[in-house]
């Protein structure tokens, strides 16, 4: 093991380095408001126009929780998609992931809403997990199907409340998209140790994010990994980055829900670190698994 391993591909170096120019590796140090002022210039940086035609509508659901609405010029699902930024649950916002959307929404030819949840320090667990919650509610209520996508912490959340919809009974999850998802794996054992200083995303950085979450042990919804039973989940696509300490809860995941009989299809990009979706421009290993994410989406939206 290494202090930093590192992948060789040129364009997810040249990614990290641009990364660092605008979030610092020790960003985490910084006090809430320095770590959300980074962040969102970081996201500036790698924006990209919409698709052309492309629809968006900001609204709210239950008064409080601020949505966007993207609607492709060309829509051939009924499905509606979901979307969970990710960010460690103290930074990310509509702005965030609002390319990423737009792009998932035109690939998959599918209305799409993302979410603006209650961020950490302010709001602990559960916070952020009921405002997802009431989000999916809302959509199954105004009736179709609908896939739950997630990057990191945004996919902890989809992977949370795809289980809670489970043991409540809620219908209507056609799929489930996961982009290296933090599923509380075990701090002290594989990727945690082996890519414990991987570029983009430090053990200590997650350890940090835990702890600001504050979401209690036993509590299986904020660590999808702890629940004992899988079974009866949607069908999942769950992708993995190589240099990441979250790469083997993806993995760990994806191998139970096999065993509880659930479909997966199961990625791990070889040369991707944390965070790699918004290297889609700059690397091609990131824009392979951009297109991989995007076709598995579209066709768990037509399926």
């Amino acid at each position: 093991m290494t202090d930093r391993p590192m992948p060789s591909e040129e364009g997810i170096l040249a990614f990290h380095k641009r990364c660092e120019d605008f979030y610092p590796a020790d960003a985490v140090e910084a006090d809430i408001g320095q770590q959300r002022i980074w962040y969102d210039a970081l996201c500036a940086a790698f924006d990209a126009p919409p698709p052309a035609g492309m629809a968006k509508e900001d609204g709210l659901v239950a008064g409080r929780i601020p949505i966007r609405r993207y609607r492709p010029a060309r829509v051939t699902s009924e499905t509606r998609l979901f979307y969970i930024h990710g960010g460690g649950f103290v930074v990310g916002s509509l702005e965030s992931h609002d390319a990423i959307c737009a792009e998932i929404s035109e690939a998959a030819g599918a209305e799409l809403v993302s979410v603006d949840y209650r961020l950490s320090p302010e709001h602990v667990w559960p916070d952020a997990f009921d405002d997802c919650w009431a989000v999916l509610v809302e959509l199954l209520l105004e009736g179709g199907p609908v896939v739950l996508i997630g990057d990191s912490a945004g996919g902890n959340l989809a992977a949370g409340i795809a289980m809670k919809a489970r043991d409540e009974g809620l219908k209507g999850i056609a799929g489930q998209a996961l982009v290296y998802p933090g599923l509380g794996g075990d701090l002290n054992s594989g990727s945690y140790v082996e890519m414990a200083g991987a570029p983009g995303l430090s053990t200590a950085d997650v350890v940090y994010y835990r702890e600001v979450y504050k979401a209690p042990d036993d509590a299986v919804h904020a660590f999808p990994l702890r629940a004992e039973n899988l079974a009866d989940l949607p069908p999942a696509f769950i992708t993995a980055a190589r240099f990441d300490p979250l790469r083997d809860d993806a993995r760990v995941y994806a191998a139970r829900l096999i065993l509880a009989g659930i479909p997966v299809e199961f990625r791990e990009e070889g040369q991707m670190i944390h965070a790699w979706l918004r290297a889609r421009f700059m690397s091609e290993g990131a824009k392979a698994g951009f297109a991989a994410l995007c076709d598995a989406v579209r066709r768990m939206a037509n399926s």
